[in-house]
């Protein structure tokens, strides 16, 4: 049905709620699981490339420098550390996107219903995190105890949608909401546990900027390119403060407004109203209708939403991917493998994925449901909690973040990487095997 079509017909309340909330979460569900193949793709390509004749030119890639001067300030990084520190914070800031539409909108917006699966990510996080410092107790291996806690969502997701209907929607709910809790979860083990010293003067800079972005925001400012200059400025002073720069795309991301400029309430009067004579033939009238309905709808539109629809492709499909291509890369020779097998780095990642991760999401979630703090999701049965603690166990961008944030040693970088490859993909052929031959039906 088109725009001027819907404005005619009275509004029905089963196909509102069809058009913007149903739709809109299986369009959101196809992107993520499509997005999967484009990064497992991009991940194959890397470890081929690493293991080529070529290997020495990936690895030169990815450590030449780049020196940018701005005259107030100079960058001068590796290319890998620029696709980490820059691309990477765009990904986080539709990531805290996510984050303050669900505690807007969406599971999150309220205790009853972000108590599950924010508790269920507290388990997801913890028993991984305790099984990794099982095998690593000390040194410089036990800094890498988060890169098995945090969930892939795009390989998740995309693992759960080859089920197909087996599973109920509502447990793709959960899922989701669990993934993103657990991002806020990684994000806040970033900020905390792997920051830099810290430089009081460049967080100052940093502080101001945002308080700057913070009164436009009050004031209704809504020309992108204003937050766009403000925002780059403001993620150079973090990446000088010392807290990695990813930092300053979640803060910018909890600033964005999650309202409207206009009142969305009133947007089919509104709309009525600027129609008028649809059908004239004048031109220049017809062009004023389109611009006024174009102002009307943009100001209807929250700019939250309005930036999560159009940057996701552009992370979905080009930033991870170029991420997972700069960072997947490992040398898989004999001797190599031969060390990661007997490497407590590599067992830690494997078993805090594949075993952690289901056993602390469901036992923190069966806890939750029995003591009253939460309800189990609508027709769920605990044999798809499980499952879908499996799949929690598909750790890959953030886990192959946390790891160069982490070590500094190539070599437990190499065991790391190969933790997480393994781990990720034993999870995700027992997650996907588990839930297709487990009862739809459910339980007690």
């Amino acid at each position: 049905m088109s725009f001027l079509e819907r404005l005619r017909h009275p509004f029905q309340p089963r196909q509102f709620v069809r058009r913007n909330v149903v739709e809109p979460f299986q369009e959101f569900m196809a992107l993520e699981a499509a997005s999967g193949i484009v990064i497992v793709a991009a991940a194959f390509i890397a470890l081929i490339w690493a293991n080529s004749p070529w290997d020495e030119q990936y690895f030169e890639l990815w450590n030449e420098h780049v020196h940018l001067d701005f005259n107030l300030f100079t960058i001068n990084e590796s290319l890998g550390h620029l696709v980490n520190d820059g691309l990477m914070a765009i990904f986080f800031f539709v990531v805290g996107l996510e984050i303050k539409r669900e505690v807007v909108h969406g599971q999150l917006s309220t205790p009853k219903s972000a108590s599950l699966p924010v508790i269920a990510a507290l388990g997801g996080m913890a028993v991984p995190g305790l099984i990794y410092l099982m095998f690593n107790p000390g040194g410089d291996a036990a800094k890498g105890w988060a890169i098995p806690v945090a969930t892939d969502i795009a390989f998740a997701v995309g693992v759960l949608s080859l089920v197909g209907n087996r599973v109920p929607l509502s447990l793709k709910i959960f899922l989701l909401a669990l993934a993103i809790a657990d991002d806020l979860g990684g994000i806040f083990v970033i900020a905390a546990f792997y920051t830099d010293e810290i430089s009081l003067e460049a967080l100052m800079y940093a502080g101001i900027i945002l308080l700057i972005i913070n009164g436009f925001r009050l004031y209704g400012v809504r020309t992108l390119n204003v937050y766009v200059f403000f925002g780059a400025l403001m993620w150079v002073a973090v990446l000088k403060s010392g807290i990695h720069a990813t930092i300053a795309g979640v803060v910018l991301a909890l600033f964005t407004p999650a309202s409207s400029y206009y009142d969305p309430n009133r947007f089919r009067v509104t709309a009525r109203g600027l129609l008028g004579d649809p059908d004239t033939d004048d031109h220049d009238a017809r062009q004023s209708l389109f611009e006024e309905m174009e102002d009307l709808s943009r100001g209807s539109e929250a700019p939250l939403d309005r930036l999560e629809h159009m940057l996701a492709p552009w992370v979905s499909f080009l930033i991870v991917p170029i991420f997972a291509l700069a960072n997947a890369g490992v040398v898989i020779t004999g001797e190599s493998v031969s060390d990661a097998v007997g490497a407590g780095v590599s067992w830690g990642i494997v078993l805090g994925l594949v075993i952690g991760k289901p056993v602390g999401i469901f036992t923190f979630t069966y806890l939750a449901v029995r003591l009253g703090l939460a309800n189990r999701p609508h027709g769920v049965t605990w044999l798809q909690v499980f499952g879908v603690g499996l799949l929690g166990g598909v750790g890959f961008t953030v886990a192959l973040f946390i790891t160069e944030l982490a070590f500094e040693s190539q070599v437990l970088i190499n065991d790391a990487k190969m933790g997480i490859l393994a781990g990720s993909i034993v999870a995700a052929v027992i997650g996907y095997l588990f839930l297709r031959l487990t009862p739809a039906h459910p339980d007690a």
